[in-house]
């Protein structure tokens, strides 16, 4: 890419090479990328991954079932409504980082930390499939949400650099290690990571809207359209699930929603819970905040998913920590070390395991799924 061509900033990039070359061109000497990157780097059950895929299969999606809903989403997405947005403004003001108690500080940059890898996880992942692809549906696509997601985590890194680090996302795409999920594993744990990104980040914004004193950071302002775009990514997959009812009606595949609505939300109820200080200043009750997570998702995944989880079931809360508690045990028995630490971290690994297919084996709740899954944001 031509250097010139380069945006001044992320926010305003047409394509996510622009963002990460825009981003890229902001970073000086002073900033440190060594720890936030290598946080970033690490791969375990709660850290965002990048994923791979088979992506001749994905290029062969024939959307004319969607076709009318398709093009509507398109041109919404492509008159790019956010252009601009993700950038610090006036209202910004200045952030007292040193001043910030210390270990809320330590999970609050956890949080940005994690959330800019997932946000440059799904840029990776849209960007490969639109340089491999020929079908031009489905390129299109794809160069919409990478545009996005780059933007996001460029702007994440904004907030990041007045802490003195950021990540290294050129570092990142070309180090960190890539897992392999079939298309329909794309399909089911993207379209839930955008529909309950949405609901997380809605869910922090209008209690803020009730609360503006409690908005310890100024990223939090940005939060409503950055959940409008998690919302129309989400859109999309709900699309793409609907080009062939194989994937939500089948027997089998209902297992593996199944499965993946589990795993999301056990792996965010874990997440948060290790995040007291962070969900504290937001005067946020995180178990509450958990359960109207789980509740919007599940609303809005009727429109194409066949069943949601029981989440008000007896066995629901108690198990999820359990999960919990096993994770903080694993990880306790990693950082110990030795024969005593593996002991304790199989242990951990188990009880957690078990917790899961408690969890897992919950009965569903059946429903209906409309003939068309178009939805707008409702909260």
């Amino acid at each position: 890419m031509n250097v010139q061509n380069t945006p001044s900033h992320s926010a305003y990039a047409d394509t996510a090479e622009e963002a990460i070359a825009a981003q890229d061109a902001l970073d000086t000497g002073m900033i440190n990328s060594e720890q936030a990157t290598e946080v970033a780097m690490q791969n375990t059950l709660l850290t965002p991954r990048f994923y791979t895929t088979d992506f001749a299969e994905m290029d062969a999606i024939d959307v004319s079932p969607v076709r009318e809903d398709w093009d509507k989403m398109i041109a919404a997405m492509a008159a790019d409504p956010n252009k601009g947005h993700f950038k610090k403004t006036e209202a910004w003001g200045t952030v007292d980082w040193e001043g910030m108690e210390p270990n809320l500080r330590a999970e609050f940059i956890d949080f940005l930390i994690s959330s800019c890898t997932a946000e440059f996880s799904g840029c990776v992942l849209y960007k490969e499939m639109k340089r491999r692809g020929s079908n031009t549906d489905i390129t299109q696509l794809f160069q919409l949400m990478a545009r996005d997601e780059a933007r996001h985590a460029g702007f994440i890194n904004d907030a990041l650099r007045e802490a003195g680090i950021r990540v290294n996302l050129g570092f990142l795409t070309q180090q960190k290690k890539y897992t392999y999920f079939r298309p329909k594993f794309i399909y089911y744990a993207t379209y839930l990571s955008e529909k309950i990104g949405y609901a997380r980040y809605i869910t922090i914004y209008r209690h803020l809207e009730q609360n503006p004193d409690k908005q310890f950071h100024p990223i939090f302002g940005w939060f409503r359209e950055w959940c409008n775009d998690e919302f129309s990514h989400g859109e999309a997959f709900a699309l793409l699930l609907k080009t062939d009812p194989k994937l939500t009606e089948s027997w089998v595949n209902k297992l593996w929603i199944k499965f993946f609505l589990t795993a999301v939300f056990s792996t965010m109820w874990v997440r948060d819970h290790q995040r007291p200080l962070f969900h504290e200043a937001l005067d946020v009750d995180v178990t509450w905040y958990g359960q109207e997570v789980f509740r919007k998702t599940s609303n809005i995944s009727k429109q194409v998913f066949p069943m949601t989880l029981d989440i008000d079931h007896p066995r629901w809360r108690p198990n999820l920590d359990r999960m919990e508690a096993a994770s903080r045990q694993v990880a306790e028995a990693k950082a110990r070390g030795g024969i005593g630490g593996a002991l304790t971290r199989v242990a951990g690994m188990a009880k957690a395991t078990y917790a899961f297919v408690a969890l897992y084996t919950i009965p569903a709740i059946k429903n209906e799924v409309p003939e068309s899954p178009v939805m707008k944001p409702a909260y």
